[in-house]
């Protein structure tokens, strides 16, 4: 096996321990069992659980990343890509969340370590936001003042909406879709009258 699918064999199958026990309760020496190489092949690989939990962190990350870079590749409207960003986001995060069960509990309970890991995707995100509201402005789709903050902004309000997501608590059912029209009419619309 390579090194890149060893590390990546790793991770997942520390990912999955992480999402049953928790990190608390996953030792190194349960992630070098459960992936069925030594412990030395494990610390070869990652100094300690600190450094492994980070990079699964990371590694989710990542995938949502690369989904949302695809939903801005699409060819589509300004329009329809910022609904689809914002809708395949969320949908991501449900995801996510779903597979990862325990591992959210840690996410609360260590949130500035997860904040800290999350700051290129951060970055990533708030660009691809950006092209996004560039393209409209461009296309005389969008009225926007200052894409960079404004891509900020919507950032923050992605991000403030993952909490309720995480805790399940903006729907009842975890298999409810988001519902595009009421996140149409409040980004595209507002909330004053016309």
């Amino acid at each position: 096996m390579s090194s890149i699918k060893t590390k990546q064999m790793l991770l997942e199958k520390a990912r999955q321990l992480f999402a049953k026990s928790g990190y608390e309760n996953t030792t190194m020496n349960d992630i070098a069992e459960a992936s069925q190489r030594g412990r030395r092949t494990l610390y070869t690989y990652f100094s300690n659980k600190k450094e492994i939990y980070n990079a699964v962190i990371e590694s989710e990350l990542q995938s949502m990343y690369k989904q949302l870079q695809e939903s801005v590749n699409k060819e589509h409207t300004a329009t329809d890509k910022l609904m689809l960003f914002f809708v395949t986001r969320l949908e991501i995060i449900k995801k996510v969340v779903t597979r990862n069960g325990t591992l959210r509990g840690d996410f609360f309970r260590d949130i500035f370590m997860v904040e800290n890991v999350r700051k290129t995707f951060d970055r990533q995100e708030t660009n691809l936001l950006k092209q996004i509201l560039d393209e409209g402005v461009a296309s005389d789709e969008f009225e926007v003042l200052d894409t960079a903050k404004t891509s900020r902004i919507l950032h923050f309000a992605l991000k403030g909406l993952e909490v309720p997501y995480i805790r399940g608590v903006m729907t009842q059912d975890p298999k409810d879709s988001i519902d595009r029209n009421t996140v149409a009419n409040l980004v595209f619309k507002g909330i004053t009258k016309k």
